[in-house]
């Protein structure tokens, strides 16, 4: 059967933003060669066969498939009901929420996609979603006496919930009221689903991430492998921009960024860059403050009319399909994530690169040799990180 355009152009979009690393899916059995690298850049990238054999000459390695029946004529692999993972997504019909829910709706890892929010629109989302002619099921959530039923027996909870930041505001006005979400939430998952992996993007994530470890603390059911912070848009962007600069082929750049996520907490190691690439002293101050702004200059492109929602969306979708191939049990996969670790000392938290396994993040990468100009912006970072993180702490310490 020919595909129509339309399909063509769905196919070409799934392998893109679905196909940025290496897969893995219960039930299936996963091959996979890797670039030898010490810092594992190579795991990174990868390509999923969609439809077909197709292979890529400008990644660095091959993953092969079986089909979970020799009955089976099309080679697309599916979850089921059996053997596929549940997701939520708290706070599906904002922005961020509803574009990461259709990336999610394709990834075929997925059987059962639950849609929360506190508005009613967000069934209508569901409903919509529904439509979409993947394998997994999709269901809508409204409201407090619902958010149960939509965590019971979630395997990954994406928090996209709460205010996006607009022109002017600061950090203080966005956790004034985001904080109190992303707390109410996470009390949620350890009411309801205390073993599922945390992936936290609402912001700020410097002190979101240990508010909902707090809160989990509390409740005796914290398991630092089991919470992160979404940073992947910073490597996204990251990538793409260093891609631009030196004409490379964004499908094998892979930039480390550390520190926080917010300002100048982003810290991207360009002396590490994949494929080695060398940059100006001009470069790399011009790269380095742009990736650090980066959001800003979202903001205000969209002069008022909200901040990163699309390029936030394909980097969680990103991030969950990297959670999910860990949890399927596939060997080498890596992502930068900020999570409670020792790698910095007396730094609680910390955005580092991550290796993701069955109980969600196996290792914390050390960060590794950086140059003279990464580490004065590393010295700059951590007292403004610290202060975020102690300020998230202090929010569940103080609470009456």
């Amino acid at each position: 059967m020919k595909m129509t355009m339309t399909q063509k152009a769905i196919k070409i979009a799934t392998t893109k933003i679905i196909g940025s690393s290496q897969r893995g899916t219960r039930g299936v059995d996963t091959t996979t060669t890797a670039r030898s690298s010490s810092s594992m850049r190579g795991a990174i990238k990868g390509q999923q066969r969609w439809y077909d054999q197709r292979s890529s000459s400008s990644r660095k390695s091959s993953v092969s498939f079986k089909t979970r029946s020799a009955s089976r004529r099309s080679p697309v692999v599916h979850a089921t009901a059996d053997d596929g993972y549940k997701v939520a997504v708290l706070g599906a019909a904002g922005g961020i929420g509803q574009s990461l829910s259709l990336l999610l709706k394709m990834n075929p890892m997925i059987s059962d996609l639950a849609l929360y929010d506190v508005g009613a629109i967000v069934k209508g989302v569901a409903v919509d979603l529904s439509h979409c002619n993947t394998a997994s099921t999709v269901n809508g959530y409204c409201g407090n006496e619902e958010l149960g039923q939509a965590l019971k027996g979630c395997d990954l909870v994406i928090i996209p919930a709460g205010v996006p930041r607009k022109p002017g505001m600061t950090r203080d006005d966005l956790f004034s009221i985001n904080a109190g979400i992303v707390r109410d939430l996470t009390q949620g998952v350890a009411d309801h689903c205390p073993n599922a992996v945390v992936a936290i993007i609402s912001n700020p994530v410097n002190s979101t991430v240990p508010i909902a470890c707090e809160v989990m603390k509390k409740s005796g059911t914290f398991d630092k492998r089991k919470i992160l912070g979404v940073t992947t848009l910073d490597i996204v962007r990251s990538d793409e921009f260093v891609s631009t600069l030196k004409g490379l082929d964004v499908n094998d750049v892979d930039v480390p960024v550390i520190g926080g996520h917010a300002g100048i907490t982003i810290l991207p190691l360009l002396s590490q860059t994949f494929p080695q690439t060398s940059f100006s002293k001009k470069e790399t101050e011009d790269l380095t403050v742009r990736i650090q702004n980066a959001g800003t200059e979202v903001v205000e492109a969209k002069v008022g009319g909200g901040s990163a929602t699309l390029s936030m969306a394909y980097a969680a979708a990103r991030m969950g399909e990297a959670i999910l191939r860990g949890l399927s049990g596939e060997s080498d996969v890596y992502e930068c994530s900020y999570v409670s670790s020792d790698i910095v000392p007396d730094m609680p938290y910390f955005a580092t690169k991550c290796k993701f396994g069955k109980d969600g993040i196996e290792e914390v990468m050390p960060i590794g040799d950086i140059t003279a100009y990464e580490q004065e912006w590393l010295d700059k970072l951590k007292p403004e990180l610290k202060a975020q993180i102690d300020k998230g702490i202090a929010f569940v310490a103080d609470a009456p």
